[in-house]
């Protein structure tokens, strides 16, 4: 072997071990960053918190002991009644969009998928919509606003499944266009709901939990959403090969030994049944599916059994972020999550166009 075919073959072999090492140092900061961005988004509010006193009410709280000082009390309402169920909430919430955005771009094979691409947060808006028109928001334990939008959104998936067909070839532009129509559907359903409303307060329900947000957040609605994430996201890491290979195109798939139909049809079930459980809790909040794996994809490469916990730590970190924005930088009042996610997102995206034109 010349000179020239050994340095060849050294460089062929650092390569993969050096885009392994960036990785792996790219989700171990990822990892040591979410309970930095946790502590600081429980202590930052209109009732500051030093990380001290947010870490001492957290210690409390898990071992079952008790204050001994006002200000001790003060600390565990805030921290443990407030603050960290939304904190957690979010995290998940923002993981599953941007893992979910990961997967659907890969199957549909387009980078401008999001997670809403299958007509999901349509659904969920007017099972919302409803419950909050018909007023029975107030019965707790029977049918509330996250179980409307739960339904709700279960019922779009079925109705784009119901489209698709359970036995035609399931092609990425049949995805795309059953989920648009379904969408542009059921939001012509939901604006119809609160146009036909005589109730101001309702009206403003609705719209409120339309731009998303994560104001309601409770203890009771973060054991669904974090299975979700959790199921989720292990399926879609063991169906990590496939996602590289339906990536390639629908015959290299085949050639592989893979089912790039059966494939689309079972990520948009999974990642349908996530979202619905996401944004029943948190309304629609734009922008994180779609420009977060991006982002991972610069970390972490294009290999779906890196990006996608990338992108789900990614998301989780940057919307329990946004979401200690939205309520601080304009205090008392609140932004809508949704609206600060568009407004953050969109330069994101513009970025990576530019820089995408650029390489081209």
């Amino acid at each position: 072997m010349t000179v020239e075919a050994r340095v060849t073959a050294v460089k062929s072999t650092a390569r993969p071990r050096s885009r392994s090492v960036r990785a792996g140092a790219a989700i171990g900061a990822l990892c040591a960053l979410v309970p930095v961005v946790l502590v600081l988004g429980i202590a930052v509010g209109q009732v500051v918190l030093s990380p001290g006193d947010v870490v001492d009410a957290l210690l409390r709280g898990a071992t079952g002991g008790s204050a001994t000082t006002d200000t001790a009390r003060l600390a565990d309402t805030v921290v443990w009644q407030l603050r960290a169920p939304r904190a957690l909430l979010g995290l998940c919430v923002g993981a599953i969009l941007a893992l979910s955005g990961a997967a659907l771009q890969a199957v549909v094979r387009n980078d401008l998928a999001d997670p809403y691409l299958l007509g999901i947060t349509s659904g969920a808006s007017l099972g919302a919509a409803a419950v909050i028109a018909l007023g029975l928001g107030a019965l707790a334990g029977t049918v509330g606003t996250s179980g409307g939008a739960f339904l709700g959104a279960l019922l779009a998936l079925i109705i784009v499944l119901a489209l698709v067909g359970p036995r035609r070839r399931l092609g990425s532009g049949r995805l795309v266009l059953a989920g648009l129509a379904v969408g542009y559907a059921l939001s012509a359903v939901t604006n119809l709901v609160v146009v036909l409303s005589d109730n101001r307060d309702a009206i403003r329900a609705i719209t409120f939990w339309m731009l998303g947000s994560l104001g309601q957040a409770a203890w009771d609605d973060l054991p669904l959403v974090a299975f979700a994430l959790l199921a989720t996201l292990g399926v879609l890491v063991m169906w990590g090969r496939r996602l590289d290979a339906i990536g390639l195109g629908d015959d290299v798939a085949r050639g592989l030994g893979s089912d790039p139909d059966r494939l689309r049809r079972n990520v948009a079930i999974v990642t349908a049944v996530a979202i619905a459980a996401a944004v029943a809790v948190s309304g629609a909040i734009g922008f994180v599916g779609l420009v977060v794996p991006h982002l991972a994809r610069g970390l972490v490469g294009a290999t779906h059994r890196l990006l996608l916990p990338t992108s789900a730590l990614l998301g989780g970190v940057l919307l329990v972020a946004a979401d200690t924005l939205a309520r601080t930088v304009l205090a008392p009042r609140e932004i809508p999550l949704g609206i600060l996610t568009a407004l953050l997102g969109t330069p994101l995206l513009l970025l990576l166009i530019a820089r995408r034109t650029r390489d081209a």
